[in-house]
């Protein structure tokens, strides 16, 4: 018979003290954030991408700026040549601060033509930057009293560079600094044009009009990736070109953005068609239940 001293015993679970061994063995784990910390972190490089989008508009629009800028010098020296006087000239840069519309009125000034006329011209290429103002409006959501000083910088350049920013930040340095800058440049060197007079002779001899284009062109090329952007170039510029031996000034301008608009209409009722039957459609294209 055996003693209670020989009963066997039930072993002890050695599991919490292979737990306990193995943490002890274990180094604490370095580099893995906390939860709470992760929205944070994504947070902060969203933020930081912002920020580098901002930096790149602002660049973009000091190179913008500094070359289209410099080509008031020969508005300057042209509208002094076509009768206008200095303060004349000042007044009509910084009121009207259009460069297409600027070149129209002391065109037809210089040329004899009525004042009626050169108003009626220098209008008619002003209204795209009505255009402009109802594409850059949504994007800029600003308040009534800002509306109002952006609308004398609301110019081709500025909205070109606000257009092709993503961020609604950087859409606005982008507007800003290129509108504002555009007017700096654009009216100081109008005044030094406006000085010099004939001893510049003819600015254009220069080559600052094809910079002001180049740089222009330097901001459309990027947006015309598609294949429906290219069209819509292309078919602009037909119409245009067709247009300026035959219509008066300004109207080849509206015509060409006419067409744009168009085509833009047309394309996009295409592609919101195609998403609508797509969706119909079903995940695997079977018509859903």
């Amino acid at each position: 018979m055996s003693r209670p001293d020989d009963v066997p015993r039930p072993r002890a679970d050695p599991a919490p003290e292979v737990a306990r061994a193995a943490a002890a063995d274990v180094p604490d784990v370095v580099g893995v954030p906390d939860v709470e910390e992760v929205p944070d972190a994504v947070e902060h490089v969203a933020e930081q991408a912002v920020e580098d989008e901002v930096r790149a508009a602002v660049r973009q629009a000091v190179s913008v700026s500094v070359a289209t800028g410099l080509y008031g010098i020969s508005f300057g020296a042209l509208s002094v040549v076509a009768g206008l006087d200095v303060a004349q000239t000042m007044a009509l840069s910084l009121l009207m601060f259009s460069g297409g519309s600027q070149f129209a009125l002391i065109g037809v000034v210089g040329a004899g033509g009525a004042p009626v006329a050169a108003i009626t011209t220098a209008g008619f290429l002003g209204v795209r930057n009505a255009l402009y103002g109802a594409q850059l409006g949504p994007l800029l959501a600003l308040r009534s009293w800002h509306k109002v000083v952006a609308a004398q910088f609301t110019i081709d350049e500025s909205t070109a560079v606000a257009t092709a920013q993503r961020s609604r930040r950087a859409v606005r340095a982008g507007f800003w600094w290129t509108g504002v800058g555009i007017f700096v440049l654009w009216n100081a060197m109008t005044l030094v044009g406006a000085l010099a007079g004939d001893a510049l002779g003819d600015p254009r001899a220069w080559g600052l009009d094809a910079a002001a284009a180049a740089a222009f062109l330097g901001l459309l090329w990027p947006r015309l990736a598609t294949r429906a952007m290219q069209l819509t170039a292309a078919a602009a510029v037909v119409v245009a070109a067709a247009l300026v031996p035959v219509a008066p000034g300004g109207v080849p301008v509206l015509a060409a953005a006419a067409v744009a608009v168009v085509i833009g209409q047309v394309d996009a009722r295409r592609r919101r068609a195609a998403d609508r039957a797509g969706t119909a459609a079903g995940p695997r294209g079977e018509e859903p239940s």
